[in-house]
């Protein structure tokens, strides 16, 4: 018998290896206000929280320097244009969902990726798989409240008792934890296993088919 009827998903560092989409266009930005360009880890280690605190956290300064709103602005617009040029789902990712939808479970995606970036990621990859997909708009709590997952349980007919929540981050551990959910951590993502485990993840998955044996 399933434990989950209904897997709620985060999308960055749990679907999608979106890292070098997201680092070229923040150097894009930084680069054209002449500012220092971010490595790859800084990048890492920033995102989780939507793209506005990614650049609040990349910005010398952060949101006080005078110019943030012109960079974050030429970020956002060179994302639009590029999030997928080197975008991929992880590897397994597309046979775990596979396997989910045969099973019968409902799936969605929460993220507080910004919303129309979430449905056109959405629709290259997953269109076939997810039914609801949620991300960072304005009138809803982002992630780490409770109320983007609560949002799209109530679209997919699920209760949070019959639902598991898989993310990498200590963002997706404390939504789960809000939304009264269980909780998959993922040790392929952007977070490492001991980070995650420091914000209090208790069941890992080492492999996306390692899922199904949990769920």
């Amino acid at each position: 018998m399933k434990k989950y009827d209904t897997v709620i998903f985060d999308l960055d560092g749990t679907l999608l290896d979106t890292l070098e989409d997201l680092r070229d266009s923040v150097n894009y930005a930084l680069q054209g206000a002449g500012m220092p360009l971010c490595s790859t880890e800084k990048v890492r280690r920033s995102v989780g929280n939507g793209i506005r605190r990614l650049m609040e956290l990349v910005v010398p300064g952060g949101a006080e320097h005078p110019r943030f709103e012109e960079v974050f602005e030429t970020f956002r617009s060179h994302y639009g244009a590029h999030c997928n040029d080197k975008t991929a789902p992880y590897p397994h990712i597309m046979e775990l969902l596979a396997m989910l939808r045969e099973s019968g479970h409902k799936m969605a995606i929460v993220s507080n990726k910004y919303y129309d970036g979430v449905q056109e990621l959405k629709r290259l990859y997953f269109e076939d798989y997810i039914t609801v997909a949620i991300g960072e708009k304005e009138g809803i709590r982002k992630k780490p409240a409770p109320d983007t997952v609560l949002a799209a349980l109530e679209e997919l007919g699920s209760s949070k008792e019959t639902s598991v929540y898989v993310g990498d981050s200590e963002v997706d551990i404390a939504t789960a934890a809000n939304a009264g959910m269980d909780c998959i951590a993922v040790a392929w993502g952007f977070r490492t296993r001991e980070e995650q485990e420091r914000a209090g993840a208790m069941v890992f998955a080492d492999d996306p088919m390692d899922i199904p044996e949990l769920i």
